[in-house]
């Protein structure tokens, strides 16, 4: 499938990555993510902004990151809070916004994502012109670590129907770990209208209607060392009715 966008950039001017972190109650790994990113940013020598969209954690995690931009200073560091928690697609939307590189990163704050697979999103991007690079923990070396169970179950089994219903083109639906070129997540996000946990799923979902292109990278994803995970009964059922809904509409 031909990718239907070339990059947005004058050819006299470099790629430039900008990774969204929307944060509630990141306030123990706010500090250690931003640590890993700027080593492995500096290490690669990508022109690189890191975006934090804190929707009013009450746990002090924006003054974490004040912190932070005075320590890496305010061009690296862009603090773009929010008065509450609305939601992960409109804080994309809100981090598009202000984002001024031409490719955006989404992952989460909370370390089970590591920063160095960013390099590798990069060289896999460059490799096919892809529009869109996602992570996947169900591919080559990928795999979780620190799930019991009942939540690699959960997640085994989404991904499973959601293949099995859907026929997306990606192995892994349900991760936030992704590079994509700028317009193209604009695009994405115009077009979704699920919340929540579906949310990931019906970009990959949407990419594939549109005629993007997706490249995948193996990853190792880590359960969450500091805070609770904000998975539970009521998203996986959302889960589940967004499935459906997508299964009806696509």
């Amino acid at each position: 499938m031909a990718s239907r966008r070339s990059n947005a950039k004058s050819p006299d001017k470099p790629d430039k990555y900008s990774v969204l972190l929307p944060t509630y109650n990141e306030r123990e790994n706010l500090p250690l993510i931003v640590w890993l990113l700027v080593k492995y940013f500096g290490e690669s020598g990508y022109n690189y902004e890191i975006i934090v969209i804190d929707d009013g954690s009450p746990d002090g995690t924006l003054q974490i990151g004040e912190q932070l931009q005075k320590i890496y200073g305010a061009d690296k560091i862009l603090l773009r809070p929010r008065a509450q928690k609305l939601g992960l697609g409109t804080a994309y939307i809100h981090g598009i916004k202000h984002a001024t590189g031409n490719f955006v990163i989404i992952m989460d704050a909370d370390l089970s994502h590591h920063p160095k697979f960013i390099p590798q999103f990069i060289e896999k991007q460059k490799e096919g012109g892809y529009d869109l690079v996602s992570g996947t923990r169900y591919r080559g070396d990928g795999g979780v670590y620190g799930w019991d169970l009942r939540r690699k179950l959960i997640s085994r089994g989404a991904n499973f129907v959601t293949q099995v219903l859907l026929r997306p083109g990606a192995s892994d639906l349900t991760g936030s770990f992704r590079l994509y070129k700028k317009e193209v997540l604009e695009k994405l996000v115009e077009q979704c209208v699920s919340k929540g946990y579906v949310f990931q799923m019906e970009m990959i979902v949407r990419a594939r209607q549109l005629g993007y292109t997706i490249g995948e990278v193996p990853i190792s994803f880590v359960d969450r060392v500091y805070g609770e995970s904000k998975l539970g009964g009521n998203e996986i059922v959302s889960f589940l009715k967004g499935l459906l809904t997508l299964f009806a509409t696509t």
